[in-house]
């Protein structure tokens, strides 16, 4: 899966419509979150920092709900926004995903042990499990 960074406001009008999972590596207003989810109707899930959730509204929470778009938490760690506007989660990680699952292991288990592995936050992992195609 293919995560869209996003390191400022005035990127929010360049991204395309068919976006499915994007980082927020700014703090977001209300308005940048509608305005977001506004251009890019596919959007599954928003990305954004430990730091910066705590202050998402409740009124824009419930907003993210009712458009079905999940709100994750967590960070992109070691990705260089000059090199590529996208974080990629590789095929390897699902394939792993699919041997823990063999293993008899469940979500929750899977995403407490690939978490320091992948440097990615519990959330993000467990949604992954949960959207894989």
């Amino acid at each position: 899966m293919k995560i869209r960074v996003v390191s400022s406001k005035e990127e929010i009008n360049n991204i395309g419509p068919n976006e499915e999972m994007i980082h927020l590596a700014f703090r977001p207003s209300n308005t940048d979150i509608l305005t977001l989810i506004t251009n890019c109707p596919d959007v599954k899930a928003l990305h954004i920092p430990t730091s910066y959730i705590k202050t998402i509204s409740k009124s824009t929470q419930m907003f993210l709900d009712m458009k079905g778009v999940a709100l994750i938490e967590g960070d992109v760690w070691g990705h260089r926004k000059d090199i590529n506007e996208y974080s990629e989660v590789s095929e390897t990680v699902y394939e792993r995903f699919d041997q823990f699952r063999k293993d008899g292991f469940s979500d929750d288990e899977i995403a407490a042990k690939m978490e320091r592995e992948l440097h990615m936050s519990t959330d993000l992992i467990k949604f992954l499990l949960k959207n894989k195609k």
